[in-house]
């Protein structure tokens, strides 16, 4: 429940700081004072958004802070799952700077305006008159349904399976779509896979291809340089080899009286056994060598074959082929495969669907079963509240395919007047009308919401007399469940409450400003009587104030 409320610079508030108790509370005060500012307020904590426009001195940042009592109802789970130290009081600040930027926090941990929502439905049902509109929204009368039934983890599950089907259903067309455009470009994969295929490409073989054609285009010069070599070197009369043997023997020659010209002898004969090997080097490839003007031919086209693959498919080199190559491989395997992996993903959305079948069933059951119940307490309800000829009926209709809330629709329909069929709500409903019914429904809801707070913003306007004594009643009772914060100008209703707290304004240095305190009993006596008689406070006011109390 909420324990604590503290805003500071929000609105007309400048500081404000006030406890709740459990049970019935009561909030009242004159129209414009500010009661609407207070839950503007507390909705800041439950996630709603918020500019400067909230900020009393434009200078200075809004703070709101709540603490709220949550250790009966096993959110422990939430915390450990969002990654936030859990505490039996919870703590949610919220600040807005005057540069518009907004920060919140849980247990001074700094979270997103999502999670901090997704929190304060977990916390707080606030319920004004603008919420009365919702009442005709097919989705808002099913979690009607499903909060009295007890429906919660059937339909969390049920949307897990239908998350996961309308994936998988994604999936399945992408996947049709993409197999059935790939299936109008198999051809053309095939026959540029082919056409590379029998081209027999290997790595390295385009610069072993150049050099062969250098070496074939220059062939009769190659042969003629290296005989030329060989005959410089060892054929000639007067060949390096004959001197280099003249000069050994000059060397030796000297050997008796010069030994240093023995080992200038023995590095000419190192010489001449290098130059031989040249030699013969060059006589055998030379003799190796040959015009070959067919193999040149086969080798200038093998070398055009390539350099037009190359330019068709823009890539720079061999390597880039045999790469597109595994790719096109690739491609026209996929596609070969799209059949099997559309097989097996239609099995598994078949499955998931029966899933979904079964769970729709249960949903289905489930809600059917509760409605005659809801219709019979509703209707009670609405006698009680001076409705008399009230007939509300619930019809239902069971859906062709999946929603995300099962297979059911339903329609709230009402009638305040004997002869008069139930009509859709919004037609034929009046605004008081309005408010009982969904204070009726609040009341039946009131068991099954596993809700901390409800909060009541003026659902009672358009009521009087014995059916304002009624009203205080019905949420006196729900009080004993949870905590329940009602606004109201009705003191009938006032006289319920456990607790009453009047929201007033008062001016202060030139600026208006609104504060709330707690009443102790004799002034809640007076603010009654004020609610009965207006500012002049007469004994007949106090007296029934009084018996209002008592």
């Amino acid at each position: 429940m909420l324990k604590a409320l503290n805003v500071q610079n929000y609105a007309l508030i400048r500081q404000l700081e006030i406890e709740f108790g459990p049970g019935f509370s009561i909030i009242t005060g004159e129209t414009g004072a500010g009661k609407s500012i207070l839950l503007g307020a507390l909705s800041l904590l439950l996630g709603n958004r918020a500019d400067t426009s909230v900020l009393k001195v434009k200078e200075k940042k809004c703070i709101v802070e709540g603490s709220f009592d949550i250790s009966p109802y096993g959110y422990q789970h939430f915390f450990a799952f969002n990654e936030i130290d859990y505490e039996d009081t919870l703590i949610i600040r919220r600040e807005i700077s005057p540069g518009g930027k907004s920060r919140a926090f849980i247990n001074d941990t700094p979270v997103n305006l999502n999670l901090l929502r997704e929190l304060g439905t977990r916390l707080v049902d606030i319920h004004s008159q603008h919420e009365n509109l919702h009442m005709g929204e097919h989705r808002f009368q099913l979690m009607v349904l499903d909060t009295v039934a007890g429906n919660r983890a059937l339909l969390s599950d049920f949307q897990d399976q239908f998350q996961r089907y309308s994936e998988m259903g994604t999936g399945l067309t992408g996947l049709q779509d993409k197999a059935r455009k790939s299936r109008s470009d198999l051809d053309y994969y095939t026959f540029q896979y082919q056409q590379l295929e029998e081209a027999r490409l290997m790595e390295d073989e385009q610069e072993g291809l150049e050099q062969e054609l250098l070496t074939l285009d220059h062939a009769e010069e190659i042969k003629r340089n290296l005989h030329q070599v060989f005959y410089l070197l060892s054929d000639k009369e007067d060949a390096v080899s004959n001197s280099l043997n003249e000069a050994v023997q000059a060397f030796e020659s000297i050997l008796p009286f010069f030994p240093a010209s023995g080992e200038l002898a023995e590095r000419i004969r190192s010489t001449m056994i290098e130059l031989k090997d040249i030699a013969e080097d060059a006589e055998n490839s030379g003799s190796s060598i040959e015009v070959d003007p067919g193999r040149q031919q086969i080798v200038r086209e093998r070398l055009d074959l390539l350099f037009n693959l190359m330019q068709k498919h823009g890539v720079s080199d061999v390597t880039g082929l045999i790469q597109l190559q595994a790719d096109l491989d690739a491609r026209i395997q996929d596609i070969a495969s799209y059949d099997e992996q559309i097989e097996k993903l239609e099995k598994e959305l078949a499955e998931t669907r029966d899933q979904l079948e079964k769970l729709a069933a249960q949903i289905t059951a489930s809600r059917k079963k509760i409605l005659p119940e809801t219709v019979r307490e509703v209707n009670s309800m609405l006698m009680v509240l001076g409705i008399p000829n009230a007939l509300f009926r619930i019809q239902h209709r069971e859906l062709e395919d999946f929603r995300e809330t099962g297979k059911d629709e339903v329609e709230f329909l009402f009638s305040a007047n004997k002869q008069v069929p139930p009509q859709e709500i919004s037609k034929v409903a009046s605004g008081g009308e309005l408010s009982r019914l969904m204070l009726s429904i609040k009341s039946l809801l009131s068991d099954s919401l596993e809700l901390p707070t409800i909060i009541f913003d003026e659902v009672d306007s358009g009521v009087s007399g014995e059916i304002a004594e009624k009203v205080g009643a019905i949420m006196k009772k729900m009080s004993k469940g949870k905590q329940v914060i009602n606004i109201t100008h009705l003191p009938q209703v006032a006289g319920k409450g456990d607790y009453h707290y009047l929201v007033h304004k008062y001016d202060e240095d030139g600026a208006t400003i609104t504060d709330i305190k707690l009443l102790d009993n004799e002034d809640r006596v007076l603010e009654i009587a004020r609610m009965l008689s207006g500012e002049e406070l007469t004994e007949a006011a106090i007296s029934n104030a009084r018996e209002l109390l008592n």
